[in-house]
């Protein structure tokens, strides 16, 4: 047992047995490392990932690996979703460094943890036109004792180019002479979806080429530019590319939920592993499709995803885990795959329709077993099967639902039990948007229990700052910039599905809070840690969507919005400013700053703000949040409220009104917001 046994991470914890002397990344180690003057490998992945496990089982449960690690390097292991700034920080020095990255990330430090060499899985004989890790190990072992100038030269080099890529400071020059319908244009807009569509696969939907990730962001861009400019092409690319995912093998035919990404094009071969934040951005989007076009495929998708999230994913005191493995077993996707004749043994007679339905052959459509996935829409299957839709659709309800029985007593994959606040913060958003499409009280319960148990378990107990994680009883780590973005994010969606005006007041609180401890110097953007971490060798600033969105990018938005409530004209300019500073960049690679896009097209297209006062408030809140209208701010209460200008002098006793307003000029007050028609 090494010192990762103290641990709570379940990734740390997996390698709390190797003959490797591993540490968390702490004081201990790295004043070892300067006590003995030994370079640092710091070796990053999750619990999640595929070839970290492969990389483990080949070499750090290898005894003379683990030998020569241990007399050469001071090592380090790190879970990325418990230190996301950590990763950031060494992932980019090792794509400078190499033109690339991923998980496992090994790189290798001097004792002032400034990095000089580092890559990503390293085979444990040459392979793959990769060198073997103990190679790797003892070549850098030789080169810190031998050309050690040479590498601190190298490694403070690195150390300034990290610093320089976060010195932007997103100002434009005379930016402030220019009126903000200038600044931001419908040109730009429409740029932004030629560029989208380029990108966009016109047969299978998505974007780019194999491997395939969801693109929510796009997706979401997309459609909102169609409702705003009404631009059917964009709808269709949007609906197209949710309608694939949600019949392909990256969407889990038995059980609801998504995998992360798909290996190929027509996603049929996903990497298995299912994350939080991704069905979490995908039941977002679905929902936004669900209001624009009724489609119950959406509604049912989406009841379905949240069905897993609370079967597999959340705890017993509503937060929401983070990740399902991809493995069990040690074998990518057994969990999830079928081979035909174990079909057949357990539907007997509904076996060949449903085989016929979900492509499961003999020889198997992926590595010689079957991924479940949808061929052909569920109308044309029929109508060639010469049976009703409705009965074809019994008929694999009953199937789904027996394969989902035998499944139940495989061996599970793994799961990551830890609760990210920020990733929970994202999915209380997406429950927002479900039952504010829906109605479906169960959604908002979600939502709202989640919001409780992270304010109770990851908050500090000076009621302001927020750990980052939580398991096993205890919160760690200082939150980040993401974890504030989106808790001010999901605060906001709660006040809108709930009518209750103190989730606004917190929201409010964070934003401060954020503004006086992320701020860069030049009071534009935030920096990603909070202000006097020590630990990290650079403050770095985050500006494009990966995975999950940009945390400056809706701290952008945040701030527009709670400058419209609280009448904050300073939060209205500096969420101007950080767009601007990011409006071109966001034209040029638009589907790498979707989320920044998204706010230049609600800037372009106005925001409507909505304000319901009277005794069925919360009844007539929810009326409108089955509408789209994607740029809005919505506030609600029984009475007048003072000091929040959209409900000031707007009770009108025994009526229940609807205001809908622009810079709080608003248009004559209505009973229903059906009586406002063609309301964007």
């Amino acid at each position: 047992m090494n010192r990762l046994a103290k641990e709570t991470s379940p990734y740390l914890l997996q390698h709390a047995h190797n003959p490797v002397d591993w540490y968390p990344w702490g004081e201990e180690a790295l004043q070892r490392a300067k006590a003995e003057d030994k370079p640092i490998l710091v070796s990053i992945g999750y619990a999640a990932c595929h070839w970290c496990h492969v990389m483990e089982r080949e070499s750090f449960e290898h005894e003379e690996t683990a030998r020569i690690m241990n007399e050469h390097f001071i090592n380090i292991k790190i879970d990325r979703e418990e230190r996301p700034d950590l990763d950031h920080i060494y992932m980019d020095a090792v794509q400078t460094m190499t033109g690339s990255g991923g998980w496992p990330l090994n790189v290798f430090l001097t004792p002032d943890k400034l990095p000089f060499y580092g890559g990503t899985y390293y085979p444990p004989v040459k392979a793959f036109n990769r060198p073997s890790w103990t190679d790797v190990l003892l070549a850098l072992s030789q080169a810190f004792k031998e050309r050690r100038e040479d590498l601190e030269t190298q490694a403070q080099n690195m150390r300034d180019h990290l610093v320089q890529a976060s010195g932007f400071s997103g100002k434009m020059a005379g930016q402030e002479l220019i009126p903000v319908e200038e600044l931001f244009t419908k040109a730009q807009c429409e740029t932004i979806f030629n560029n989208m569509m380029q990108q966009g696969d016109k047969v299978w939907g998505g974007f780019g080429s194999a491997p395939k990730f969801p693109g929510t962001f796009i997706i979401q861009y997309l459609l909102r530019y169609h409702h705003s400019f009404n631009e059917p092409k964009a709808l269709e690319q949007a609906l197209l590319s949710l309608d694939k995912m949600i019949q392909g093998g990256i969407y889990d035919q038995l059980g609801g939920g998504f995998a992360r990404y798909s290996t190929d094009a027509k996603w049929l071969a996903p990497h298995f592993e299912k994350m939080l934040y991704d069905n979490a951005l995908l039941v977002d989007v679905m929902s936004e499709a669900y209001q624009l076009t009724g489609n119950e495929l959406y509604a049912k998708t989406i009841a379905d995803t949240l069905s897993f999230i609370e079967r597999e994913m959340t705890g017993t005191g509503s937060g929401f885990y983070s990740a399902l493995d991809a493995d069990s077993e040690g074998v990518e996707g057994k969990f999830y795959t079928w081979s035909k004749e174990e079909i057949e043994q357990i539907l007997g007679a509904d076996a060949a329709l449903f085989c016929a339905f979900y492509d499961v052959t003999e020889e198997g459509n992926w590595e010689e077993t079957n991924i479940l996935w949808i061929t052909k829409p569920a109308a044309v299957f029929a109508a060639e099967q010469g049976i009703t839709v409705e009965a074809l659709e019994r008929s694999l309800a009953v199937s789904r639902e027996k394969l989902m029985a035998v499944r139940a007593k495989r061996i599970r994959p793994g799961l990551d039990d830890k609760i990210i606040l920020g990733w929970n913060a994202l999915m209380i958003h997406a429950c927002c948007k479900a039952y504010a499409a829906s109605g479906v009280e169960r959604y908002r319960e979600m939502g709202v229990n989640a919001m409780n148990f992270c304010l109770e378990h990851l908050q500090n107990t000076d009621k302001q700052s927020f750990f980052h994680t939580f398991k096993a009883g205890v919160a760690k780590y200082p939150a980040f910039l993401d974890d504030y973005a989106w808790m001010v994010r999901a605060l906001i969606a709660l006040q809108e599905v709930t009518g209750d005006s103190e989730w606004l007041g917190k929201a409010k609180e964070l934003t401060e809070y954020v503004v006086n401890n992320f701020s860069d110097e030049g009071g534009i953007y935030f920096y990603y840690t909070e202000a006097g971490q020590t630990d990290v060798i650079v403050r770095k600033k985050e500006v494009y969507d990966g995975a999950t969105p940009s945390g400056n990018a809706v701290m952008a938005a945040n701030l527009l919005y709670l400058s419209v409530v609280y009448d904050r004209k300073d939060w209205s300019d500096r969420g101007i400013t950080m767009l601007a500073g990011q409006s071109q960049t966001a034209v040029r690679y638009s589907t790498s700053f979707g989320v920044w896009a998204g706010v230049l097209l609600q800037q372009v297209i106005g925001v409507r703000e909505i304000a319901v006062v009277g005794a069925e408030y919360k009844s007539r809140m929810q009326d409108t949040n089955r509408h789209y209208i994607p740029f809005k701010v919505m506030l609600g209460a029984a009475t007048d409220q003072p000091g929040l200008p959209l409900l000031e002098q707007r009770e009108r006793p025994g009526q229940t009104l609807i205001y809908v307003c622009e810079h709080y000029h608003c248009i004559k007050p209505v009973n229903y917001i059906e009586e406002i028609i063609n309301l964007k």
